[in-house]
């Protein structure tokens, strides 16, 4: 067998050793490989076997599927990927397996070159910049001119660029540049095989001849027409068929065509097109005449049916016409109604106000006719104050529902959580236990010759892997390390253990206490009975909340102008003075 080229050999050593953001790079060598040998020459062809021998074309297929941006060498070098792949499938004689290369690998090289042009013509309309799009525009026609090579060489490809849906997206652009390159390799691909477009199925030769009449019609662009009508001039040529289809499918193609291109610079062209088109319309003449004479007697008839139709439905459309107004109309005066209502009872609340309003200052200056000259600036106060105080009592009594409303569904959520966790917590407990107490299962018994298999296999372990040996001081002390990290083992856990239940004792106590707050009956409902409930046993306890209780009497008796900074402190924080009162006759943490 001949000797591979130690070149390619290299390589392929380098690849599958390198990193994957590595490989692109590596792969490039490719090209200065194949540039040393002649063109078609044998020694091109055994650098070409050797290369698809040692995988390094399924390198180039795994690449080229990447998303290239922001690896080592970009777009640029996927490109040069593409065309070192096309080079090395064109003349490359596979004598092992040649169905494989055939009818797998040739396909999927071909759709990810198509994947790969979808993607720069992608971030060609993307970019911003000119230069930018310059560097994307001669990589996709880098990569066009790579697939114009592969069909080239393998002619059966050219049905399978038409089927494929990369090829149909790429064609449907609206950009001028690659849709010039685009209609470009279509023309190079009926060039080659000018049967193509009947190898493949009618919804992909609609879908391909759809866009081309798009074009013509949808942009002015000089460039883009000639190459399209180049193109219809291109397909109606190669068979009848082609051309009874356009002449069916577009009715108004050759007044699109005569109208909008004529003296556009490719009027040769075009005029062979429509003498084509005119030719086929004037063999068929008296066949269109039978057909748009059948084609206006069923339209009239049809047109005949469709009103005796709505003439039978308009006594019906007529009432339900007339229902849905008095339906409308009632809503609107419902409405209406409504609306007046609100109003005159918004103007009576007002004026109730207003009376009460006014009543009360009659009754204030009647009570201040028969009040001494010096007590009136003190009667004054104390109305202030009374007045001071029930506007800081309701707008506690606000804050406080507000904060308990809001905090409501927190509690309700935590105290479902708490539960879960319990319930989840002994459920994993009682399932250790029962895991730790099933009963031992003996293993099945091993037949003569397994235990002889096993013991062999023992035995060569062991001469394989032979037992360092230790000494018995290393082991003594390897014994005692052993000893001293198990006992602080069971001693963290112990420690853990008490830790934890400790925790499981708080959290039962708060919960306790917020099933009792939340299941507090109010004010106007409370008995003897519930206040044993929030009353504590213990003496500091209910020492402390003595002082407090007679500290706040205290500080509802003072002028409403001395409670004015009580509104400005936040609930949380504390006076160093009540601190001091309250936690000076106190025995915590056995301190005075």
């Amino acid at each position: 067998l001949p000797m591979a080229d130690p070149r390619v050999l290299a390589l392929a050593a380098q690849v599958a050793e390198s990193r994957a953001q590595d490989t692109p790079l590596l792969l490039l060598k490719l090209k200065g490989i194949l540039n040393d040998a002649s063109l078609g020459s044998e020694e091109a062809k055994k650098i070409k076997q050797d290369i698809y021998d040692y995988d390094l074309l399924q390198y180039c297929l795994l690449v080229l599927r990447q998303e290239h941006s922001g690896t080592p060498g970009g777009w640029a070098a996927a490109a040069q990927l593409a065309e070192i792949l096309s080079h090395c499938c064109v003349g490359l004689e596979v004598k092992e397996d040649p169905e494989e290369f055939y009818k797998q690998f040739l396909p999927s090289a071909l759709d990810n070159l198509l994947l790969l042009g979808r993607r720069l013509q992608a971030g060609f309309s993307r970019a911003v910049k000119d230069g930018e799009k310059q560097d994307f525009l001669r990589w996709f026609q880098t990569v066009t001119d790579a697939i114009c090579w592969l069909f080239g060489g393998h002619v059966q490809l050219t049905a399978c660029v038409l089927k494929n849906d990369n090829f149909l997206q790429l064609f449907i652009t609206d950009d001028v540049e690659t849709a010039r390159i685009m209609m470009s390799l279509l023309h190079s691909i009926l060039r080659v095989n000018s049967s193509a477009l009947l190898q493949v199925d009618e919804e992909t030769l609609h879908s391909v001849l759809d866009g081309l009449i798009y074009k013509l019609s949808s942009t002015t662009n000089p460039v883009l027409g000639s190459a399209a009508t180049k193109l219809v001039l291109v397909v109606a040529k190669c068979c009848r068929q082609l051309l009874e289809l356009l002449r069916a499918r577009y009715k108004g193609l050759k007044r699109l065509l005569s109208q909008q291109w004529t003296g556009k610079g490719f009027d040769q062209d075009l005029s062979q097109l429509l003498d084509l088109l005119y030719l086929e319309q004037a063999n068929g003449k008296g066949e269109m005449q039978r057909q748009h004479q059948a084609a206006c007697i069923i339209q009239a008839m049809w047109r005949g049916f469709q009103t005796r139709k709505r003439l039978k439905k308009l006594p019906q459309a007529v009432t339900t016409l007339q229902r849905s107004f008095r339906a409308k109309r009632a809503q609107e005066l419902q409405h209406w109604k409504k609306q007046r209502e609100e109003e005159a009872l918004k103007l009576q609340m007002q004026l109730q106000r207003q009376r009460a309003m006014r009543q009360f200052h009659e009754r204030q200056l009647a009570f201040l006719e028969g009040i001494h000259a010096s007590q009136v600036n003190k009667y004054m106060e104390e109305i202030e104050w009374k007045s001071a105080l029930t506007i800081q009592r309701f707008w506690r009594g606000y804050r406080a529902r507000r904060n308990f409303n809001q905090q409501r569904q927190a509690l309700k959520e935590y105290k479902a959580a708490v539960i879960i966790q319990r319930a989840a917590c002994k459920f994993l407990e009682k399932h250790r236990k029962r895991r730790h107490l099933s009963p031992w299962k003996d293993p099945k018994g091993l037949s003569d010759e397994q235990r002889v298999a096993l013991q062999q296999k023992v035995d060569d372990y062991i001469k394989l892997h032979p037992a360092s040996q230790m000494s018995e001081e290393m082991s003594k002390e390897l014994h005692v390390r052993a000893q001293e990290k198990l006992a602080q083992f069971l001693l963290r856990s112990r420690l853990d253990g008490r830790a934890a239940q400790r925790r499981e004792a708080l959290l039962a106590q708060l919960s306790t206490d917020m099933e009792l707050l939340m299941d507090a009956p109010g004010l106007a409902e409370t008995t003897a009975k519930d206040l044993d409930v929030f009353r504590s046993r213990s003496i500091p306890v209910a020492t402390k909340a003595r002082q407090s209780h007679n500290s706040m009497l205290k500080s509802t008796r003072w002028p409403w102008w001395k409670k004015l900074g009580d509104e400005f402190m936040e609930d949380d924080v504390i006076p160093d003075d009540a601190l001091n009162a309250e936690l000076g006759s106190l025995f915590i943490g056995g301190k005075k």
